[in-house]
C-alpha cells in the first residue's frame, strides 16, 4: 500500500563508521519515498572519524554528537527527546535502527503496513536475520519469561535453506516473505517485544510512553516495549521485513555480562515483582559459579557487582576495568612461541579454520619442534583438525571422560578453549587457558580451588538471604 506517512529514522552510533555507512546506504535504496524520511543520527562521541566521514558522504542527514558515550539508552534517549520537541504533527511514525543493521528494500515499508492495517499496534519490528550467516534468523520478535526474565525467542536460529550462498547485497533486494517460506509462520504476529535493531513506533505513543530506563546498553528496549504493552498497545513483528544483524552469537560475553544481569532485576522489578527479580538473583547466582569454575573470574565478579549495584539502586554506566586483555586472533603466534610453553592441550570444540589459528599452529609446530601439542579427539567425532599432534582420545561415558581429565591434570602449560563452547574440567588441567574465539583470544590463569570454596560460601549464604 501507498502510505504518505512522514517518518525520522533515529540510528545511534560509537566507533562503528564502517558499520553505519553501509547502513545509510542500504536505505538510500529502501522502497520509500525518500522526502518522507528524515534521518537523524546520534554519534556518542566516536573516536573513529564516523561524524567526519558521515558529513562527507551524506549531506541528506542530521547528526547530533555527544559529548561522551552515553550507551545505545542515552544515544536513543537524545533521538527520542529530539524527536519529542518537534511539533506533535511533524512525525507519524519514529523508527529507531542499530548503526551495525543493513536493511532489505521492504523493511520499512512493511511495518508501515502493519501500523497502518492495524490500528491497535503501536509498535512493528523486523524479523532480525544474522549477518554473519545471512540465511538464519536471529530472532522474529520475542517473548519474556516474567518469572526469572530469560528472553525466548520467536524461529531462533531457523534457517531459509535456499538462501545459502546467495551474497547478502542479493538479498537485500529481492523480494522476501518468510511467512511463506517458513511452515507454520504468520505474516504478522503478536510479540512481547521487538528489539531497536528494527522498531517502528507510532510517534504519539512513543511520546506518551516517554524515554528508556536509565539502562546504558541492554533490555532497555524491551522495558520500553513491556511498558508500552502494559498500557494496552499491542506490539508485533512482520515476516516481511527483514533486517540483518551480526549475531549475539559471535560476540563474546564480557563487560556486557554487568549489564544484562542489573539491567533484568530492574526490568522484573517494575514489571512483574519480587518473586520473578528473587528467582532472577538465584540465576545470576549460579552463572557467577559457572564462570568462576571455567576461569573467568573476572566475569563471575561482574554478576556478583550486577546484584549489588541493583541491591543499592545504581542504574546507567558503570566503569568496568577488566584484568585481563583481549587481542587479534593473528597475535596469538606470540603465545605459543614463548620458550617457557612447553606442552599446550587442544579440544575438538575450537574450529581451528573459522577461528584463523590453524596456520598459526602449523607455523609454530614447524619453528618449534620440541613442542608438544596433544589434541583431544571428540567421542562423538569429528576427527582432529592438526596434523603431527598427540591424540588424546575421550570415552563416550561422562564419568569416565572426567576421571581422565583428572588424570590429566598438571601436565600442561596451556589449554586452549573456545569461547563458545567451553569444557569445565579443561579449564583444570593446565597451568593457564587460553580462550579462543573467531576474533580475540585472551589468556588466563587457571582457577583455584581454594577460591571456587570461598565463592561457593559466599553464594550460598546469598542464596539464602534472597528476598529477606
Amino acid at each position: 500500500m501507498k502510505s504518505t506517512a512522514k517518518i525520522l529514522i533515529i540510528i545511534v552510533t560509537w566507533n562503528k563508521k564502517e558499520y553505519v555507512i553501509d547502513l545509510l546506504n542500504s536505505l538510500s535504496v529502501i522502497n520509500f519515498p525518500r522526502e518522507q524520511l528524515d534521518i537523524l543520527v546520534i554519534d556518542n562521541a566516536s573516536n573513529d572519524g564516523t561524524v567526519e566521514a558521515l558529513e562527507a558522504q551524506f549531506d541528506d542527514i542530521e547528526i547530533i554528537r555527544n559529548a561522551e558515550n552515553i550507551g545505545g539508552t542515552g544515544g536513543f534517549n537524545t533521538g527520542l527527546a529530539w524527536a519529542f520537541d518537534q511539533p506533535d504533527s511533524r512525525y507519524d511514525y519514529l523508527w529507531l535502527l542499530d548503526n551495525d543493521v543493513v536493511v532489505h528494500k521492504n523493511a520499512l515499508s512493511e511495518l508501515v503496513t502493519v501500523l497502518e492495517e492495524n490500528s491497535e499496534t503501536a509498535i512493528a519490528g523486523s524479523t532480525m536475520m544474522q549477518l554473519d550467516y545471512p540465511w538464519r534468523i536471529n530472532e522474529m520478535g520475542a517473548f519474556v519469561d516474567q518469572q526469572n526474565g530469560t528472553l525466548v525467542f520467536n524461529r531462533h536460529y531457523e534457517e531459509i535453506s535456499n538462501w545459502q550462498g546467495t551474497p547478502i547485497d542479493d538479498l537485500l533486494v529481492e523480494d522476501a516473505d518468510l511467512s511463506q517460506q517458513l511452515m507454520h509462520c504468520q505474516p504478522v504476529m503478536d510479540v512481547d517485544y521487538v528489539a531497536a535493531a528494527s522498531l517502528l513506533i507510532r510517534a504519539p505513543v512513543a511520546r506518551q510512553a516517554g524515554l528508556w530506563m536509565d539502562f546504558f546498553i541492554h533490555f532497555d528496549d524491551v522495558e520500553w516495549c513491556l511498558r508500552i504493552g502494559k498500557a494496552g498497545h499491542r506490539v508485533a513483528v512482520s515476516a516481511k521485513s527483514l533486517i540483518w544483524h551480526l549475531s549475539a552469537a559471535a560476540k563474546v560475553p564480557n563487560w556486557i555480562l554487568y549489564y544484562d544481569n542489573r539491567n533484568i532485576l530492574y526490568l522484573l522489578a517494575k514489571h512483574s515483582g519480587d518473586i520473578a527479580v528473587n528467582n532472577a538473583i538465584r540465576n545470576i547466582l549460579k552463572k557467577t559459579l559457572y564462570y568462576k569454575l571455567i576461569g573467568k573470574a573476572d566475569l563471575a565478579e561482574l554478576h556478583l557487582q550486577a546484584i549489588s549495584d541493583f541491591e543499592q539502586g545504581l542504574t546507567g554506566k558503570k566503569t568496568i576495568q577488566l584484568p585481563y586483555k583481549f587481542e587479534r586472533v593473528a597475535e596469538i603466534g606470540r603465545i605459543l612461541n614463548a620458550p617457557s610453553i612447553k606442552k599446550i592441550i587442544v579440544p575438538w570444540t575450537i574450529n581451528m579454520q573459522a577461528s584463523n589459528i590453524q596456520n598459526i599452529f602449523v607455523g609454530v609446530m614447524k619453528k618449534r619442534p620440541e613442542l608438544d601439542v596433544f589434541y583431544i579427539v571428540s567421542p562423538y567425532g569429528p576427527q582432529r583438525q592438526l596434523p603431527n599432534t598427540i591424540p588424546i582420545f575421550m570415552p563416550k561415558f561422562v564419568v569416565s571422560r572426567y576421571i581422565k581429565y583428572f588424570r590429566l591434570r598438571n601436565q600442561f602449560d596451556i589449554a586452549l578453549q573456545s569461547d563458545y563452547q567451553t569444557i569445565f574440567p579443561l579449564s583444570w588441567i593446565a597451568r593457564k587457558n587460553l580462550f579462543v574465539n573467531d576474533e580475540n583470544f585472551c589468556l588466563r590463569q587457571a582457577p583455584k580451588l581454594s577460591e571456587v570454596i570461598s565463592l561457593s560460601i559466599l553464594l550460598v549464604k546469598k542464596w539464602f538471604q534472597v528476598g529477606k
